[in-house]
């Protein structure tokens, strides 16, 4: 085997030890959610439901994006809102500092795993998401977090919040969102209410 091979082979098996520790990291999440006939950890599917949209909208994406993709909302559950302040300044709190326990239990497996310290600055960059819109990269990640709450989550967000608040967070989702992911989201199988409010939401004035 030659030593451009040999590389190959090492990284790939690198590559495949990462998404295996992060999916059994997210296996632990006691909160479960149906998806295909089937019970699935909440954070195991929502990685994996991310990880399709970044490849669906970026097939070449690097390595460090793919990874990021799988990390992203890593152990969310062991950081419950409910133990922040209930007000907006709890909540902004709580987003922070998710995003810097996501970005650090990935660094942590990312080493654990052999990667550089390079790669895994890339990847919590990418989960932290520094130097968005402007990193490519970042707004695929962007584009594919937006695409995964329109798909998946919006209609039970619906069925608990008043329009005036939903529409609200629909506009600025779609401000965040590139052409591409507006024109995936616009495929999208939405129920009566979803499609109204998201009409709403994005009609002039």
């Amino acid at each position: 085997m030659s030593e451009d091979s040999q590389h190959h082979v090492a990284s790939l098996a690198r590559f495949t030890e990462a998404i295996y520790r992060f999916e059994l990291a997210n296996r632990r999440d006691p909160n479960q959610e149906m998806a295909d006939g089937a019970m699935y950890p909440r954070e195991l599917l929502y990685a994996r439901r991310l990880s399709a949209w970044v490849l669906k909208l970026c097939p070449e994406a690097s390595e460090e994006l793919r990874l990021a993709a799988h990390c992203q909302h890593l152990c969310r559950w062991e950081i419950p809102r409910a133990s922040y302040e209930m007000t907006r300044a709890g909540y902004l709190k709580w987003r922070h500092d998710l995003k810097q326990f996501h970005a650090r239990k990935a660094g942590e497996i990312l080493h654990e795993t052999g990667y550089p310290e390079a790669a895994v600055v890339r990847v919590q960059d990418l989960n932290l998401k520094k130097n968005f819109p402007t990193d490519p990269e970042s707004r695929v990640l962007e584009d594919a977090l937006c695409l995964v709450f329109l798909q998946f989550q919006l209609a039970d967000l619906a069925a608990k919040t008043d329009n005036d608040k939903l529409i609200n967070a629909l506009q600025k989702s779609w401000k965040k969102m590139t052409s591409a992911a507006h024109a995936e989201a616009l495929k999208l199988a939405f129920g009566p209410r979803e499609s109204e409010l998201l009409q709403r939401a994005l009609s002039p004035g």
